[in-house]
């Protein structure tokens, strides 16, 4: 195994989100956008689609860094057989969160790590399970007015205003539902002897 104080770390994602989460670490790290095509495979359920583009993003950049450890990350928010997007648009949002209000959503979050040296890589996931409290579309536009949450599957940030929507969370890890699920991402880390704290 390479020294781990001299392994680069990539996080392989242009979101805010995520990078702010990985930031909490201390650890130096780039970021690096992967072109990947996110659509879902004919007949995929939405967990696998999530583990697969996690990989897929950290493959997408691995020839950029021959000796690092990349971090890729992917959502699907879904009920049923029903995907839940980032929106986009406003217009988009509340109809979401129409359809949202009353049921539970589950936000699968899958993560990898692959070590670009050796090839290998570990894979996880953290599903959460966000139960939404019965909304007025008042409350939907107001909340989708105040924060704006076009760049998030399922429009609705946990981390903000969008905690006043939700009767409860279920879930391993809170970091999950917002992007990248810290507990699991400082395991595999670990593993590969880096100091985390």
């Amino acid at each position: 195994m390479s020294n781990s104080s001299t392994r680069q770390i990539v996080l392989a994602s242009t979101s805010r989100y995520r990078r702010e989460l990985l930031e909490r670490f201390g650890l130096p790290f780039e970021t690096a956008r992967p072109d990947v095509d996110e659509t879902p495979l004919p007949g995929e359920h939405p967990a696998r689609t999530a583990e697969r583009l996690a990989l897929q993003k950290a493959q997408a950049v691995a020839a950029q860094f021959p000796n690092a450890l990349v971090i890729g990350s992917d959502q699907v928010a879904y009920r049923g057989d029903e995907r839940f997007e980032k929106p986009g648009t406003i217009e988009r949002a509340i109809a979401q969160l129409r359809v949202m209000s009353g049921g539970t959503i589950v936000f699968h979050t899958a993560l990898c790590l692959l070590d670009t040296a050796s090839g290998q890589h570990q894979l996880d996931a953290v599903p959460t399970e966000a139960r939404f409290r019965k909304l007025t579309d008042d409350e939907i536009i107001r909340y989708v007015e105040r924060e704006r949450p076009l760049d998030v599957a399922g429009s609705a940030k946990s981390e903000g205003l969008g905690i006043a929507l939700l009767e409860y969370m279920r879930g391993d890890d809170p970091n999950a539902l917002v992007g990248l699920p810290l507990i699991a991402l400082a395991r595999m880390l670990q593993a590969q002897g880096v100091q985390v704290p």
